[in-house]
């Protein structure tokens, strides 16, 4: 399984998990499908949308990590000197938190939908915390 579906706000996303780059980070998120929550505004890192996870453990390290995601990429961040969270960049990121410049795992890339990027992370803003649903996508 690598093909998923996004549903974030009134916005609709395929994508790809990136198993080669990331495996052990896919087969952890794989375990969490199908996977719901809000995403919020980022305040520290540009133009992103993020879900803040606490102390949530997926039990992985970095892999393939950055912290300068492009748009249409999700990356995770396992925890460690911040909390667990997952980031969905719409725009210029330069991933950080209170604690400074961080880096979580690519493993997720939007394949169609990016388009309607730069209006979920403006609606997220100025209208608030927006569903986010990630699936397994069903042919």
């Amino acid at each position: 399984m690598t093909d998923l579906v996004i549903t974030a706000g009134p916005y609709r996303f395929d994508a790809r998990l990136e198993t080669e780059l990331a495996p052990k980070t896919c087969a952890a998120f794989a375990k969490a499908l199908p996977f719901q929550s809000q995403v919020v505004h980022v305040r520290w890192s540009g133009e992103a949308i993020w879900i803040p996870l606490g102390d949530r453990d997926f039990g992985i390290g970095l892999e393939n990590h950055t912290s300068f995601p492009a748009p249409g990429q999700i990356i995770i961040y396992p925890g460690g000197i911040s909390e667990t969270e997952i980031l969905l960049a719409y725009g210029g990121v330069h991933f950080a938190s209170k604690v400074g410049q961080l880096a979580g795992n690519h493993f997720i890339t939007l394949t169609s939908g990016l388009e309607n990027l730069p209006a979920l992370g403006t609606l997220t803003l100025w209208k608030g915390a927006q569903d986010i649903r990630i699936e397994q996508a069903v042919f």
